[in-house]
């Protein structure tokens, strides 16, 4: 981990503070590494989430077998984790335009670039590219299996754009991509609508095989499906993101419990003038304005301190804490520590992170892919 932070404790550190708790990281990506290990299914993880070369090469090293960006610009950075091996990443986002695909093909000069697609246009801009630069660029296409984002609805389309992959130069069909996100009930009635999926993505083998069109990669997954995804026979991979840190998200759909979220914002007290309210100095710019998808009405984050305290406002630099059911209160200058809502937003809000180890000690882990969007 780079960047001791000399003369600073956790105690002393400047806030708003993004700090990470370096013993739950490291529970949090060895429990993943085991699960996938003993239902031999490979991980990729999403880095959407932490965004740093240093979380990524923990993941690498515990087994994950690549990586999965968003954007071009992520995979640029993210690259550099592969300390030992040729960079291995896949884009799960549509690359349309050429300032993005451009930039693909030419990575793929020194990495295996996949990247999912489900429109004929995304296959001819990824052609062109790839042709122009010399390189091969992997395909997943992309099937929509119930949450209704990208992904083609039919098996039928989906198959057609896999001929239109196999059929232009440059590119390389590696299989299928889904993305289970609509299956958010607990994880203990996930078999039926994970059995939906499965059926889906079943149809979809066997017109591959059918045709002799290539599936070797199947991949899917989510962070509140992720010890699930054996339910879902047929997928090879999943790519879950959230879990690396975990969140408030996390925590009230039911798919772990606060001990998992490594991820919290230290905050300072900064007034208390108004009745029953005090201020933090973490507002709209440090935590987001996401509000919680499983308990929409429960404020901006949790003070882990002041569990009765509410953040029910937050505009860009003040967070408005109403705390008159604490039975003890948040003195001016105090620190309190906020569970965020949705952590992965939040994180692309600083430029560094405080890696805390359980010794006590600091060190700064930049955001590497930060602010990377295109």
């Amino acid at each position: 981990m780079p960047g001791a932070a000399r003369g600073h404790s956790i105690d002393t550190i400047p806030t708003p503070a993004l700090v990470l708790d370096a013993t739950k990281v490291r529970q949090n990506i060895a429990r993943m590494a085991a699960y996938t290990k003993a239902f031999a299914i490979a991980n990729r993880p999403h880095t959407k989430t932490h965004k740093s070369v240093a979380i990524a090469g923990l993941q690498l090293a515990a087994g994950a077998v690549g990586l999965t960006v968003a954007k071009v610009g992520e995979a640029e950075i993210l690259a550099r984790a592969f300390a030992d091996r040729e960079p291995d990443i896949l884009v799960a986002y549509p690359a349309v335009d050429p300032a993005r695909t451009v930039r693909l093909a030419a990575l793929a000069r020194t990495a295996t670039i996949r990247v999912a697609v489900d429109s004929p246009e995304a296959i001819a801009a990824l052609s062109a590219a790839a042709r122009e630069a010399g390189t091969t660029i992997g395909i997943l296409v992309d099937l929509d299996v119930g949450s209704g984002r990208t992904g083609v609805p039919t098996v039928e389309r989906l198959v057609g754009l896999a001929a239109a992959v196999d059929r232009s130069p440059g590119l390389r069909l590696d299989g299928i991509f889904y993305y289970p996100g609509h299956v958010t009930v607990l994880p203990d009635v996930q078999a039926a609508p994970l059995g939906l999926v499965a059926e889906k993505l079943a149809e979809a083998i066997s017109r591959f095989d059918a045709q002799g069109l290539c599936r070797e990669i199947v991949s899917g997954g989510s962070t509140p499906t992720a010890y699930q995804s054996h339910l879902v026979r047929g997928g090879t991979e999943i790519r879950p993101g959230t879990c690396v840190y975990n969140d408030l998200n996390i925590v009230r759909g039911g798919f772990g419990s606060l001990d998992d979220c490594a991820a919290s914002v230290v905050c300072t007290v900064v007034s208390d003038a108004v009745n029953d309210q005090v201020i933090l100095d973490g507002g709209s710019k440090t935590l987001t304005m996401d509000r919680c998808g499983p308990a929409p009405d429960s404020g901006h984050g949790l003070v882990v301190e002041y569990a009765e305290a509410f953040i029910g406002k937050l505009t860009e630099e003040h967070a408005q804490v109403d705390v008159s059911r604490c039975p003890a209160r948040p003195r001016v200058g105090e620190r309190v520590t906020v569970i965020p809502n949705h952590i992965c937003p939040v994180v692309n809000l600083h430029d560094n992170a405080w890696w805390w180890e359980a010794d006590g000690s600091l060190q700064v882990l930049p955001i590497d892919a930060r602010g990377k969007l295109s």
